[in-house]
């Protein structure tokens, strides 16, 4: 079993299968119930974070990850207003069932690739405290606590970074 991470339309049914997905399982911890999937549909209608037209060159990229040959996860990237520097990850998910498997990494890899031909040099994103499995991951990667950036949100609890390797920022 191995895993392929590629781009994708941020509306393709694959991609929008993950990021309901992703949407059923943060909302179910944040509410503390599973999701109903009128919640699931209106969230996922209503989610402002991750406009397509921003998930795409030369601005984003948006990537789904194949298993075996079958999508279980995604995940997006945006540049961010201002110096162009940084790029923040967004709505990265690996399915329950195959996490384990080395999926994040891939999905972290591909995501990172993406970032350097935007010319970022830093990855940033925010998270909540609850996605447990996800901030083992970051950290398991590199990322390292950092101050709050951009507008605060109630989802966002604690926020993570790292410089690309060979790219660091000049400071």
């Amino acid at each position: 079993m191995t895993w392929s991470v590629r781009p994708e339309p941020f509306a393709a049914p694959d991609a929008f299968r993950l990021r309901r997905a992703y949407y059923a399982e943060v909302a179910g911890r944040y509410w503390g119930r599973p999701a109903t999937d009128a919640e699931i549909d209106q969230g996922v209608m209503d989610d402002p974070a991750d406009p397509a037209d921003r998930l795409v060159p030369p601005t984003g990229e948006f990537v789904v990850g194949r298993y075996d040959g079958r999508a279980e996860a995604c995940g997006g990237l945006r540049l961010l207003d201002g110096d162009g520097q940084a790029a923040e990850l967004t709505r990265v998910y690996v399915s329950p069932a195959v996490r384990g498997t080395g999926g994040g990494g891939a999905l972290l890899a591909a995501l990172e690739e993406a970032a350097v031909r935007l010319g970022a040099r830093r990855l940033v994103l925010d998270t909540r405290l609850d996605l447990v499995e996800a901030r083992r991951l970051y950290v398991k990667h590199g990322f390292r606590e950092i101050p709050p950036y951009g507008k605060p949100g109630p989802y966002s609890e604690i926020w993570y970074g790292r410089d690309i390797p060979g790219r660091e920022r000049v400071r």
